[in-house]
């Protein structure tokens, strides 16, 4: 079973292997950072990739061409990248594609794809939703600030 930062050794060796590649934008904060290897690792656990890894944009390694070449090096042919972002823009759209491609660029025949951002997609809601009724239920008598007594 492949973990984070591992190989599926009877699968790696594949000259299709297919490596992971979960982006998220970094943090000077490292509680933030180790967020997304948690989040890596779970994925890393339900994802039929032959290796799986993390990569942070900026603030925080390893970078997007570190991870990138981590999978080349673990015999990835083929790299999906799932930038770990709530909403599409500048970082989604241009950022993390050029770094991509300077990545790629000395790994010649390693193709990749980039996948969505996370985007209204309503089981983000259903979590949002989750959050707010547990504020709710848990609160106590509100001060005039809104906040508990």
């Amino acid at each position: 079973m492949p973990g984070v930062n591992g190989t599926n050794d009877a699968l790696t060796a594949a000259p299709e292997a297919v490596g992971l590649l979960v982006v998220g934008h970094g943090s000077r904060r490292t509680a933030a950072n180790d967020l997304l290897v948690a989040v890596t690792s779970a994925v890393a656990e339900r994802a039929s990739a032959d290796a799986v890894t993390h990569a942070f944009l900026e603030m925080a390694r390893p970078t997007i061409g570190e991870g990138f070449a981590e999978l080349v090096g673990q015999g990835c042919r083929h790299v999906v990248v799932h930038p770990y972002f709530l909403f599409p823009g500048a970082h989604t759209t241009t950022d993390i594609p050029a770094a991509l491609a300077e990545a790629a660029a000395s790994a010649p025949g390693v193709t990749w794809v980039l996948t969505d951002a996370l985007d209204l997609d309503p089981r983000i809601i259903d979590v949002v939703l989750d959050r707010v009724t547990a504020a709710l239920d848990s609160r106590s008598a509100p001060t005039s600030l809104g906040g508990p007594a």
